[in-house]
């Protein structure tokens, strides 16, 4: 079976910095023609997005698709609201999940598979300032460990 062709649009760096990532899902997006053309043209930015669940539907929030350049009247709104494509069970997953404490809907990545856009949302719980200490101090102890292995086996 031939790989998929992913095109990365956006992601969001802050993420994984911001929170501690449970569970993700892959989610399509309805969009406009006018909003297509503009992510194909690499024109987004998610890091201020979140997903929101209403009357059992998710809808994607507060994304920034900026307008067509060479949109006429019918070029859309920036940062309008828009339907998330999931499955019942898993918008139901979703919405008992976010009722607990903490836990919040965040976009991770923005791309297309295949022609059609999709989004990668996670379910995560907010790093407190500690967590982030944390976790930078693991990076850095870990790139450390990899610059002396790495100098080791060079000989020095």
């Amino acid at each position: 079976m031939a790989e998929e062709k992913i095109n990365v649009v956006a992601t969001n760096r802050v993420a994984r910095h911001d929170y501690f990532i449970d569970q993700t899902f892959e989610a399509g997006l309805m969009l406009t023609g006018t909003e297509v053309k503009s992510l194909r043209a690499g024109r987004a930015t998610i890091g201020d997005g979140y997903v929101a669940i209403d009357n059992g539907e998710a809808w994607l929030e507060n994304v920034y698709i900026s307008e067509y350049a060479q949109g006429t009247w019918t070029n859309h709104a920036a940062k309008r609201r828009r339907k998330l494509l999931l499955h019942g069970a898993q918008i139901h997953e979703l919405a008992i999940k976010t009722r607990e404490k903490g836990f919040s809907i965040i976009p991770l990545k923005l791309y297309f598979v295949k022609g059609r856009a999709k989004i990668e949302i996670g379910i995560g719980r907010g790093k407190k300032l500690h967590d982030k200490r944390q976790t930078l101090r693991e990076q850095q102890d870990n790139r450390e460990a990899q610059r002396a292995m790495s100098l080791r086996k060079q000989g020095h």
